[in-house]
């Protein structure tokens, strides 16, 4: 029977094989405090590391054998609008029972809020397996993960009141974007009135492209601070649905994640209470609530990417052409060897950040109770950078492998491919969201851009080729060092123009160079660790990286400013 964690032994090494999962642990379960509470609650790191592997089991079996069956026919039928509400596909909803009754909800919140505790780490892998499923469903069930952020900056008779709630298997939405603010987000106007008379917040306006925006609890993003036109005059509002205001007035007809009911909302005297600090919304609490977003839709596109192989390599392999199965020619399997090596490489950087993002923020959760030390605090503000540093990375380039993995896929399919009854199609319409919501592939680069040119990723670079490799991988290594140089030569070229519409320029090519050489190091570490993985898709993705790491290098250092400016005339 089929099981897509089992079936994939590279998640269960990027879960257990790195030694910052002993740290996370510890941290997560602050001295295993609850083991005499709670009777599923783990004693020590082995039991804890054991936990995540049999709910990961749990996970992959439902992921196979239901919703993966299922997809095809979410795909098909998709969500209705009925009467202001949303009616998910009739698969849909067994799906959302599949996933409730395995308790696969809430999962990274405390267990005394009847979450399992889970490091974010794990509740990335099971992402990825659901994502490789259906990854329209994906978004639905995904979005469990906005509860962080009410979490962090709610009070505790909110989370009281709601973490429960999505424990349960209550749906959430983050209501963001309207007609006129997409990826501007300070032009967002939905109206936040506060009445003293009945002590509460109503909203007025229209929200768009709402992923699953008929869910049960909203966290919304509005203008509190009337007379204000920027991100300042902005909070952020917890919305129940069972207070009713909020109607959907119609779902988009997208190319793709068929099955996510994307919305169009119209607040008529909604009634909110708001979440954490006024005019905080933009400044903080949306840039948190947009990085955890970006991890999700980092591994949606892993989840992709894993099934754009699978699809290629079963069709390679069953399908005969001149008398033999079309993997063995070489036009075939190169194509399917550079799926693999992306694949593997992108999977490396998604848990890399997934660690950093576990480190601080077990930091932050112990803050809530005590004061930390100066290590603890010095812990906290560097893992803080890796994983605002990694985030934009990992969101990008791998919505960007999945684009380009579901379309050799498709490939390898021929004109077989072209056709509905053929999965690849469908994983190439959902891929290509990955690289525009939560944020384009353009603004990851902006994000990425002050951690290129004050050196973090060259730092992070240096410490990567300090680690031991194995003999046979020597020369590799020094190829990967060879590609570090060439990035730190292209950010010293950008900084000695001193010509910031320059630097703007080439920041696409600086944001690239630093993704294929962050990669090509975790890829000798990880084939190190484990060659009967990795060894192939490492050799493979230096190769790739290569090639990629020339021609941004060379774009750098010899662009022609003066004609592509004559296109702007």
């Amino acid at each position: 029977m089929a099981n897509f964690y089992t079936d994939h032994p590279e998640i269960k090494f990027n879960l257990e094989s790195s030694p910052l999962m002993q740290r996370i642990v510890e941290l997560k379960e602050n001295g295993y405090a609850d083991k005499d509470s709670f009777d599923y609650a783990p004693e020590d790191y082995a039991d804890a590391i054991d936990s995540y592997n049999r709910v990961l089991e749990v996970a992959g079996d439902i992921t196979a054998n239901t919703i993966f069956p299922n997809s095809e026919d979410v795909d098909a039928e998709g969500p209705h609008c009925e009467d202001g509400r949303v009616r998910y596909a009739s698969k849909t909803y067994e799906n959302l029972e599949a996933t409730r009754k395995a308790g696969l909800n809430g999962v990274t919140m405390p267990r005394r809020f009847g979450g399992l505790n889970f490091p974010i780490t794990a509740y990335t892998a099971i992402n990825e397996m659901i994502a490789s499923a259906d990854a329209g469903f994906e978004n639905i069930w995904s979005l469990q993960d906005c509860i962080e952020t009410l979490y962090e900056f709610g009070d505790e008779d909110q989370r009281s009141r709601f973490i429960p709630r999505v424990c349960a298997g209550e749906t959430m939405s983050m209501d963001l974007t309207e007609p006129d603010a997409g990826s501007d987000l300070q032009r967002v106007m939905l109206k936040a009135t506060y009445s003293e008379a009945d002590k509460c917040w109503y909203l007025n306006g229209v929200k768009r492209f709402i992923t699953n925006g008929d869910s049960d609890i909203h966290l919304v993003l509005a203008r509190s601070e009337e007379g204000t036109h920027d991100g300042r005059g902005l909070s952020m509002f917890i919305y129940d649905k069972r207070d009713g205001g909020v109607n959907v007035r119609r779902i988009e007809n997208k190319l793709g994640i068929h099955g996510s009911p994307t919305c169009e909302l119209v607040y008529k005297n909604a009634k909110a209470e708001l979440c954490g600090r006024r005019k905080f919304g933009l400044i903080k609490y949306v840039m948190a609530l947009m990085n955890g977003a970006r991890l999700g839709i980092a591994a949606q596109s892993v989840g992709i990417s894993q099934m754009a192989y699978n699809e290629a390599l079963a069709y390679a392999k069953d399908r005969k052409q001149f008398g033999q199965a079309i993997v063995n020619f070489p036009a075939v399997y190169e194509m399917i060897s550079n799926i693999k090596a992306r694949l593997d490489a992108g999977r490396a950087l998604l848990y890399q950040t997934a660690r950093y993002v576990d480190i601080y923020k077990g930091l932050e959760d112990i803050e809530r109770t005590r004061k930390l030390t100066d290590e603890e605090k010095a812990e906290l503000k560097l893992y803080q950078k890796l994983a605002s540093a990694c985030t934009p990375l990992a969101k990008g380039m791998n919505s960007e492998y999945a684009n380009l993995n579901a379309y050799d896929s498709i490939q390898v399919h021929g004109g077989s491919g072209y056709m509905l009854e053929y999965a690849c199609q469908r994983l190439y319409r959902d891929a290509r969201i990955t690289s525009i919501y939560e944020g384009t592939t353009q603004l990851q680069t902006v994000a990425a851009l002050p951690h290129i040119t004050t050196g973090t990723y060259s730092q992070m670079l240096e410490e990567l080729e300090a680690g031991e490799v194995a003999a046979e991988y020597e020369s590799l290594k020094a190829r990967a060092k060879a590609m570090d140089a060439k990035f730190n030569e292209a950010i010293e070229t950008v900084k000695a123009a001193n010509n910031n519409e320059f630097t703007d320029l080439c920041s696409r090519h600086l944001y690239e160079l630093a993704a294929n050489c962050v990669m090509s190091q975790l890829m000798l570490r990880d084939a190190t660790k484990a060659p009967e993985l990795f060894e192939k898709s490492m050799k493979v993705y230096l190769n790739l990286a290569e090639a990629e790491i020339a021609k941004h290098y060379n774009f750098v250092k010899s662009v022609n400013v003066e004609a592509m400016e004559s296109y702007r005339k």
